[in-house]
């Protein structure tokens, strides 16, 4: 059963044309022009009611498959009649049993939900730079910019950057990954690449927000080594930076800014999946908890939090860790609705994704019309961490293929033999192509000069952990299209002061639009 499971769980814009992207300085294909939706949500909404405490929750890569199949995953682990229930089986032969349905998620039960198209000026199928760009500011951009127009000389003043300087409000940057990478950089920098993450660490150590914590700071030093280290930069403009958890949990509001960085890092210093996250170690919803305690002030805060694993997990089509990732996040979303509750009439929140990735759909061919998502449990580990700890051994141990896969057997469930109703035992087809992986993984393959047939296959991850997840997704009824983004809408739930302003089918700069003006913001 995947891990941290709580209790409250339980409980539009016209398209003319686009253009390749580039920032070079070309005429955006596509221009963010007032609409009369903006209209309508200045004289309808101006006159509401506005919240004193917001929250923003981003599942970075989530859309409707990732939180459904979250939601199915626990329904179906929950269900005893789960595993009978097969669309394909005749009526006659079901025995009885009944479907119960998913779980749904905390958030899927707001009074408002909401969709936001994501294309940028130069892609249906964005990245997190852009729409997060669109999300902060109500601009559309090129993919890899962040809050910067196509030019890349002007800049757009973020809804965090207007909370603090015009209403005083004490602000919060919380996120999976490194604090300065696109989504969370969204909110408090201005530049032409989101690469450059020294760049967005002075500006994230010049915003004077006063909370920041999740994964660390990317290049630190700057991209050769040789600049004034950030974390130093960040003490000398008083932020009192905290690198364990133990002093993490004695940080309070008497510190007037603070930036934690997760004691447990993981791949890319992120913060560590789900799936691998032990006991006691600090999750998303931890640093949520916290950051309230930290901003919690008589004039209001502002809180984003990004769950940015989720994107990861998709982009390497590990569904397992998509579920347990996208579950973490909502988590963190029954932190802020347990604080609403305290505050019901002071507190919005809002939940929503920047784009899709990977093309998740509850689905394959090769289970017709059923699904086997408890096949899911069997997993107990990351790629990220598989790849890590032992697929790396194996090729310097030379350790042949039927060792594997008994790590394989133990870590996902998959078994080389056994009694044929056992659903996760592999067929000769899935044998043959979990071997020729493991033969590349022992090579010094490199996927820039794959074949068309080996990247469709792999990607640019690892062949034999990548395919160790393809199948196991696949017995679960779960299949991806892509290791890349998409352009499918994403969901924007909403609940408390305001929601209201959020339902209907728009476009994600919307979200701006109809939060700043319920905020009264210049």
């Amino acid at each position: 059963m995947m891990k941290r499971f709580l209790a409250g769980l339980l409980a539009s814009a016209t398209v003319l044309g686009l253009t390749a992207c580039s920032s070079q300085g070309a005429q955006s294909a596509v221009q963010a022009q007032p609409t009369a939706a903006t209209m309508t949500d200045t004289a309808v909404y101006g006159a509401a009611k506005a919240p004193k405490y917001v929250f923003l929750f981003i599942g970075d890569g989530m859309s409707y498959p990732q939180f459904q199949a979250a939601a199915d995953y626990l329904g179906a682990v929950a269900d005893p009649d789960y595993t009978q229930a097969e669309p394909s089986v005749a009526v006659a032969d079901r025995k009885g049993a009944v479907l119960n349905g998913p779980k749904t998620l905390n958030f899927m039960n707001f009074d408002v939900a909401g969709s936001a198209i994501t294309y940028d000026s130069c892609s249906f199928a964005p990245d997190s730079a852009s729409t997060a760009t669109s999300i902060a500011t109500g601009h559309k951009t090129y993919s890899g910019m962040i809050n910067v127009d196509e030019t890349g000389t002007k800049s757009f003043e973020t809804i965090a950057e207007k909370l603090h300087e015009q209403k005083d409000w004490e602000i919060g940057v919380i996120s999976s990954v490194n604090l300065n990478h696109a989504t969370p950089a969204a909110f408090y920098a201005h530049q032409a690449s989101r690469n450059n993450y020294y760049e967005i660490g002075q500006e994230l150590v010049e915003s004077g927000f006063e909370y920041f914590a999740g994964g660390a700071l990317l290049k630190p030093t700057g991209a050769n080594g040789d600049q004034e280290n950030l974390y130093d930069l960040a003490k000398e403009a008083g932020y009192k930076v905290v690198t364990t958890q133990s002093e993490a949990a004695k940080v309070s509001a008497a510190d007037d800014k603070v930036l934690l960085v997760d004691e447990h890092l993981a791949d890319s210093d992120a913060m560590a999946y789900e799936l691998d996250r032990e006991a006691g170690q600090w999750a998303l919803a931890d640093y949520v908890e916290k950051g309230i305690e930290v901003l919690n002030n008589s004039k209001g805060f502002f809180m984003m939090c990004e769950g940015g694993k989720i994107d990861w997990a998709c982009h390497a089509n590990d569904a397992g860790s998509t579920v347990a990732d996208t579950v973490a996040l909502a988590d963190a979303v029954q932190v802020a609705v347990d604080f609403a509750k305290e505050h019901p009439e002071e507190t919005l929140i809002l939940v929503t994704g920047d784009h899709e990735t990977g093309g998740l759909t509850i689905g394959y061919a090769g289970t017709d019309y059923d699904t086997y998502l408890t096949n899911l449990t069997s997993q107990t580990i990351s790629y990220a961490k598989f790849d890590e700890e032992y697929v790396a051994k194996y090729k310097a141990n030379k350790t042949p293929f039927t060792e594997a896969m008994k790590d394989v057997e133990k870590l996902f469930g998959l078994k080389m033999s056994g009694s044929a109703d056992d659903r996760l035992v592999l067929t000769n087809y899935e044998i043959q192509r979990l071997k020729a992986a493991y033969d590349l993984s022992m090579t010094d393959y490199d996927s820039d000069n794959y074949t068309q047939e080996q990247y469709v296959l792999y990607g640019t991850y690892n062949p034999f952990s990548v395919t160790v997840t393809h199948i196991l997704n696949n017995k679960s009824g779960i299949d991806f299209t892509s290791y890349s983004h998409t352009g499918l809408p994403v969901a924007v739930f909403a609940d408390g002061v305001g929601a209201e302003s959020f339902g209907g089918y728009y476009d994600n700069t919307q979200i701006f639009t109809k939060l700043s003006t319920m905020l009264g913001l210049q």
